[in-house]
C-alpha cells in the first residue's frame, strides 16, 4: 500500500507498519539492525495533514506516526513523532485498525489536531483526560461507518 493510500483510507488510531522491502539483518550486527528498524518498523497514526502553502513554500500533504514518549515519573517531556510525505518510497500497510466504540483524545480542535491517547471506551478517555490536562482536547468516539467502510471498499488490512 502507497503512503497516499494510507493517507486516504486508514483512520486516525491505526497502528501503520512500513518497509523498504530490505531482510532483517541479524541480531548480532546492532548498527546494521538500527538502520534497518529506521526504514522497517510500525506505529501508531496520530495526525493527518493536508498539502499546504506559506508563501512560494509549498508542503506536501504528511502523515505522522508516533514513535516513543520520553520522561520520567510519569510525566513525559519528549514525544517522538515520524512523519511520512505522501511521496514516500516505502511500502505501508494497515495492521490494526482502532476498535468500534474507542475513543480517540485528541489535543485540540480542528485539522491539526494530534492523536494523544486511544481509550477503550468514552470513561476510559474521560479519567485519562482528567490526569493529562489538556484544555483544549477533543474526544471524538471511533464508528463502525469510519472502521467498517474501509473492509467494504476492500481496503482493510
Amino acid at each position: 500500500m502507497s503512503a497516499h493510500a494510507i493517507y486516504d483510507h486508514a483512520p486516525i488510531g491505526s497502528i501503520i507498519a512500513w518497509s523498504d522491502g530490505a531482510q532483517r539483518p541479524p541480531e548480532r550486527f546492532t548498527e546494521k539492525l538500527a538502520a534497518w528498524l529506521t526504514s522497517n518498523s510500525k506505529r501508531r497514526l496520530v495526525r493527518k495533514q493536508p498539502s499546504r502553502s506559506m508563501g512560494n513554500l509549498s508542503l506536501s500533504a504528511n502523515f505522522t506516526l508516533h514513535e516513543a514518549d520520553f520522561g520520567a515519573g510519569g510525566v513525559v517531556t519528549i514525544r517522538v513523532h515520524r512523519t511520512f510525505s505522501l511521496d514516500s518510497i516505502l511500502h505501508f500497510s494497515v495492521v490494526e485498525r482502532p476498535a468500534i466504540g474507542s475513543v480517540r483524545v485528541f489535543d485540540r480542535p480542528g485539522e491539526d489536531a494530534e492523536l494523544v491517547h486511544l481509550a477503550s471506551q468514552l470513561s476510559a478517555a474521560e479519567e485519562w483526560l482528567s490526569r493529562h490536562g489538556y484544555p483544549r482536547a477533543v474526544l471524538q468516539e471511533v464508528t463502525a461507518d469510519e472502521v467498517g467502510a474501509a473492509i467494504v471498499e476492500g481496503r482493510a488490512a
